[in-house]
């Protein structure tokens, strides 16, 4: 940096242009990623679920919300909706699950998906085998399938359904295999029986071939449900709240506009308090406030009403760091410094509190992402982001730019 100034903000310019292009809406008509935008910008649906944890060891009480949590996930990765939220609450009425839908169309057919409760379980025959044979459950349920996907027999191009199970599925299937050898398992959803495919050997490893003359359709059928995973305890709509497309959109205009209003504001007064110093200060944080964004889109993230405000705290934050950088800068002026060197000692006495008041920003932000729900998770990743991206503005950006332009001109 000391030695080619010019070079590296020229760089940095540079990719503060290309971000700009990125971070653009519409792209200015290039194909690219689009925004992901949460339901109070997008509009959508948000629904909290009862969960019933009557029958559910405490012991198994985690495992069982775990398995809720991905099972619905699922289901909804299956209907299609774009980056939905899924996460347990708990509060005073009992354990909750909240589903957030941004952008969904058809939210009485999300929610009937979502709300089924079907049950995949694994049945083995007791004694001589018969039309009228009742197969006996197993402990191997829906709650250990991991996925399921259509294959092909490399011999004979047959389709076939080729299921993994976790860990604890694995033994389970394993034991169950052993003892059933040469015999049928049954596989039943919602007491809906699916197929009964012969067991050809014991099968460790928790990953399964099922065949049986599936045309590809029915194969498909069959994966899909069981994808559709079961829920290891029942699940109860008790609230849902939906946000329109349409006030979705004003939400956004109006933070973006009072974002905007806000960035302009300081601008101006930097530039009047501390004059040709101030200007440099606005450019920086037009840079900052664009590779941040740029990197928001990038990563990508989902941007919330909540996240947007942490983005716009941000903007005040990195303000701040050029204030004590120019009163330092200023004191050192005073002392009879050249301008570069005050610039250097500038920025070196005021980096200490810089990074310390970042650092408790950053820690804040850490503890708000890991122990809040989603809706202060975005407030959060919004805010560490933001902080980190304006201490590389205020050490490096704001820095390049004193020195190329400001090191050879007469202070005012």
């Amino acid at each position: 940096m000391k030695k080619h100034p010019g070079l590296i903000l020229s760089a940095i310019v540079v990719i503060t242009i290309l971000a700009a292009f990125f971070i653009y809406p519409n792209g200015f008509g290039l194909n690219h990623r689009p925004w992901k935008l949460g339901l109070d910008l997008v509009g959508g649906s948000h629904l909290i679920y009862n969960v019933d944890l009557s029958q559910v060891d405490s012991s198994d009480r985690d495992s069982v919300l775990d398995g809720i949590r991905d099972v619905i996930e699922k289901r909804v990765n299956l209907f299609g909706v774009s980056e939905p939220q899924v996460f347990i609450a708990e509060s005073g009425e009992g354990t909750q699950l909240i589903v957030e839908l941004a952008g969904v169309k058809d939210v009485n057919e999300a929610i009937k998906q979502i709300g089924a409760t079907p049950l995949l379980d694994f049945r083995e025959f007791e004694g001589e085998i018969t039309t009228s044979s009742i197969p006996i459950r197993t402990e191997l349920t829906g709650r250990y399938v991991t996925g399921a996907q259509v294959t092909f027999n490399q011999t004979t191009g047959e389709p076939q359904v080729s299921v993994t199970f976790n860990d604890e599925g694995a033994t389970f299937f394993e034991e169950i295999t052993a003892r059933n050898i040469g015999r049928p398992l049954a596989i039943f959803l919602d007491d809906q029986f699916i197929q009964a495919p012969v067991v050809q050997e014991k099968i460790p490893g928790g990953r399964a071939l099922i065949t049986g003359g599936f045309t590809i359709e029915e194969a498909k059928t069959i994966v899909s449900r069981f994808n559709a995973g079961a829920l290891p305890a029942p699940i109860t709509l008790i609230n849902q709240q939906t946000i329109s497309a349409t006030l979705g959109k004003n939400s956004l205009q109006k933070t973006l506009a009072a974002g905007a209003i806000g960035a302009i504001i300081v601008m101006i007064f930097m530039v009047i308090y501390y004059r040709y110093l101030g200007i440099f200060a606005a450019l920086a944080l037009v840079i900052y406030v664009i590779l941040t964004l740029g990197i928001f889109k990038l990563i990508p993230i989902t941007m919330t009403l909540a996240g947007l405000a942490g983005f716009v705290l941000t903007i005040g934050m990195a303000v701040d760091a050029n204030i004590l950088i120019f009163e330092r800068v200023r004191e050192e002026l005073r002392r009879g410094l050249s301008k570069l060197s005050a610039i250097d000692e500038g920025f070196r006495r005021a980096w200490p509190s810089i990074r310390d008041s970042n650092a408790s920003s950053i820690i804040t932000a850490i503890v708000l992402y890991y122990l809040t729900s989603s809706f202060v998770k975005g407030f959060a990743l919004a805010l560490l982001l933001g902080v980190l991206v304006s201490m590389f503005s205020a050490i490096t950006t704001t820095r390049l730019l004193l020195k190329v332009f400001v090191g050879g001109k007469k202070q005012s």
